[in-house]
């Protein structure tokens, strides 16, 4: 008797019951064409970003004000580049290689995230980055450790642990800056308002013109819809800015008991998607950074293939 094989429109009904079962989906598991590319775009996005956010604080490594602000950044700063990895690697789980995805970052075919082609100009900066970037970016990534995908869940779970100690670490930088000299809590202020926005633009578009956030809700991907984050964010972000004495760069923050949340201003779009589009602060020196680097590291990567290929050459030998 004929094995019976179930359609594709059947496959994807139990695929799709899987996910409301909140059942995780493993590499091996058979998974729609259209589900494993959102993935793709989603991680390497995230992975990208992870990697090219080293540079804004990386510039500030040397320029520490002391030793131990300068161990605590360096820190930070590796952390980073291992969020990379992990992310990098639940995305080569998927089917595309490590290569494939950095050609398509330094090519301009991906994206990263918008907030890191903005300058780091004063150490207030390194603050207002710890505490807003990765503030906003706890926000995204806690939902994210329920997403559908095993591979991504995991990752980011550890990715979370590492973000908190980073926000706290920019906390702590603009809670000295603002009980500082006036010139310091002035830096702390310039550094909140040139951040702030920002940061909340990290969220992506509002839901109606997102053109991947109906299909992520729906198969888990994306656990919250990026308004809602983004109001979290904002909700969170006021009573800190509060008790750091600085004032809110939001005109328009106002708290609406209706609502149980805070009303506020609408972000420059424009802005953004001038951004995203390549054509930021630091969009070019970005890129071009990462592929010098890309490039001298050349060397350490052909050896590390010619190894491999002696290893298995010798066990081959052996074998023989």
């Amino acid at each position: 008797m004929a094995e019976y094989k179930l359609t594709e429109e059947e496959q994807e009904a139990a695929f799709q019951q899987r996910i409301d079962d909140e059942q995780k989906i493993e590499p091996k598991d058979w998974m729609p064409e259209a589900y494993r590319k959102n993935l793709i775009r989603q991680i390497s996005q995230h992975a990208h970003s992870e990697v090219i956010g080293e540079q804004p604080e990386g510039n500030w490594i040397t320029r520490s004000p002391s030793l131990r602000r300068k161990a605590v950044l360096l820190a930070k700063v590796q952390d980073e580049a291992g969020h990379g990895l992990y992310l990098y690697s639940a995305a080569e789980s998927l089917g595309i290689s490590r290569a494939e995805m950095i050609e398509a970052l330094q090519t301009g075919k991906a994206k990263y995230a918008s907030i890191f082609n903005y300058p780091s100009q004063t150490w207030g900066d390194v603050g207002a980055i710890g505490w807003l970037v990765d503030g906003a970016a706890i926000v995204n990534q806690v939902s994210l450790q329920r997403t559908s995908y095993g591979p991504y869940s995991r990752a980011m779970i550890k990715i979370c642990k590492e973000e908190s100690f980073h926000q706290r670490q920019g906390y702590q930088i603009m809670i000295e800056l603002a009980k500082g000299t006036p010139a310091q809590k002035q830096m702390a202020q310039d550094s909140l308002n040139r951040f702030y926005w920002p940061a909340l633009m990290m969220f992506g578009p509002h839901d109606s013109e997102s053109a991947h956030s109906a299909k992520s809700m729906k198969w888990k991907i994306k656990r919250e819809t990026n308004d809602d984050l983004r109001q979290k964010f904002i909700d969170q972000t006021v009573p800190q800015i509060e008790f750091l004495g600085l004032e809110h760069p939001d005109k328009a923050i106002k708290w609406n008991e209706e609502r149980g949340h805070y009303d506020s201003g609408e972000l420059n779009w424009d802005e953004f998607y001038k951004v995203i589009n390549g054509n930021g602060h630091c969009n070019r020196q970005r890129i071009q950074h990462h592929i010098k680097a890309h490039e001298e590291g050349a060397w350490v990567r052909d050896a590390q293939l010619a190894y491999n290929a002696k290893q298995k050459a010798k066990k081959a030998a052996d074998a023989a």
